[in-house]
């Protein structure tokens, strides 16, 4: 059963939506709050630019069919989806929670979860870190575009003054850190657990911001215990098409085990720790608490699933792997 448990830090993350119900930031707090959480985020972006080899992805980039094949899962067929679902009749699925799947579906791969499952399942690990770490630098391009796009029919969209919120602070900290990278690398190697817990507590920060406007708006008011089962449930069916669309397409391509399990872990999944600074920019603060809702299941969702079949992976004989 220990493959099932909650991940801890989605257990932090729960904490703060609870901290955030019963005690959200108001008033003039919530403003400094929302400065705080804005450094907080740009220096979220500063460290992976920091973190991300860029070695890595130039020396991946020779296996363009596999890499290819991750992009097409993650900023394709995943928006098409979400584009799905969005069309659901609101007395489903209301169409403030269908906005947030739509959002989730619009957001590049996660990177270390798809390199330590692929890992696990003994695939091809080189390439799901130039694959998942590829994801994630054409995210903080693609994502505002789609979003533009795909969010712009139902009155969403990005305005000069979100776009240049994008530019301050998600592109500009993380160029920098790719340009801190040669004197930082070496510092990140030595404090990597320190590095992740401010990491992982910039994106606690964000969650407990963004659900404090939501929770003084009336979230939830707007959303019932049925309308969360149900937010799971086409979670379980997003991850479920993923899931089937990447095995089928790189069986079909002729791709060896090794390759397609690293399209499956790359390709299946969205990225919690871009999604919800990048809400934080792209929607209102009372708005933000209900985009990240269907976020967070699913980003639980797909570990506890991801980690079962890369134990199926794993099982298969060491002369196949």
């Amino acid at each position: 059963m220990k493959r099932f448990a909650l991940d801890p830090y989605i257990v932090a993350i729960l904490c703060m939506v609870g901290l955030a119900s019963l005690a959200p930031v108001r008033g003039c707090l919530a403003a400094d709050f929302g400065w705080l959480t804005k450094a907080a985020i740009a220096l979220l972006f500063f460290l992976h630019g920091a973190k991300l080899s860029r070695e890595a992805v130039i020396a991946g980039l020779t296996h363009w069919r596999l890499h290819l094949t991750v992009l097409a899962a993650t900023f394709a067929l995943f928006p098409l989806l979400g584009l799905a679902i969005v069309r659901l009749p609101d007395s489903i699925l209301p169409g403030s929670l269908a906005a947030g799947v739509l959002f989730l579906c619009l957001l590049p791969s996660t990177v270390q979860s798809s390199i330590a499952f692929t890992s696990v399942a003994r695939g091809n690990v080189a390439a799901a870190v130039c694959a998942a770490s590829a994801s994630n630098l054409l995210g903080i391009f693609l994502t505002p575009v789609l979003v533009t796009l795909a969010m712009g029919a139902r009155g969403g969209g990005l305005s000069l003054g979100e776009l240049q919120s994008i530019v301050l602070q998600l592109l500009l900290p993380f160029l920098a850190g790719q340009f801190a990278r040669r004197w930082l690398r070496g510092w990140i190697a030595r404090h990597a657990r320190v590095v992740g817990w401010v990491d992982r507590g910039s994106i606690l920060l964000v969650v407990y911001g963004a659900f404090s406007a939501a929770v003084t708006q009336g979230l939830w008011r707007q959303v019932s215990a049925m309308q969360v089962v149900i937010v799971a449930l086409v979670c379980l069916v997003l991850l479920a098409l993923a899931l089937l669309a990447t095995v089928g397409a790189a069986r079909a391509l002729g791709f060896s085990t090794a390759d397609e399990i690293t399209i499956v872990f790359c390709g299946s999944k969205k990225s919690l720790a871009s999604g919800v600074p990048m809400a934080g920019i792209f929607f209102p603060p009372a708005a933000v608490g209900l985009m990240v809702l269907p976020l967070m299941i699913f980003h639980q969702i797909q570990l506890m699933a991801c980690a079962f079949i890369a134990q199926r992976y794993a099982a298969r004989p060491i002369e196949e792997a």
